[in-house]
């Protein structure tokens, strides 16, 4: 039993291994399609929707920068 127990977790695990990407197939896992959500413009809006109620803010989503710039 113990067997059958250790090779059947084994095998599970097997699925989760790393995978080396070529550079050929990044482009391809970089589309719109491939990222959470997909291309589903309903979960981005709840996804965001979800972050500035928790974080308290809006927007924000775009380029980084403002403040007065005194360091």
């Amino acid at each position: 039993m113990k067997i059958v127990m250790l090779l059947s977790t084994l095998f599970l695990f097997s699925g989760c291994a790393v995978k080396n990407v070529k550079s050929w197939e990044k482009g391809t896992l970089a589309k719109e399609s491939m990222k959470e959500g997909g291309k589903n413009t309903l979960f981005k809006k709840f996804v965001n929707h979800l972050y500035f109620s928790k974080e308290a803010t809006k927007g924000g989503g775009g380029v980084a920068g403002g403040g007065c710039g005194c360091n």
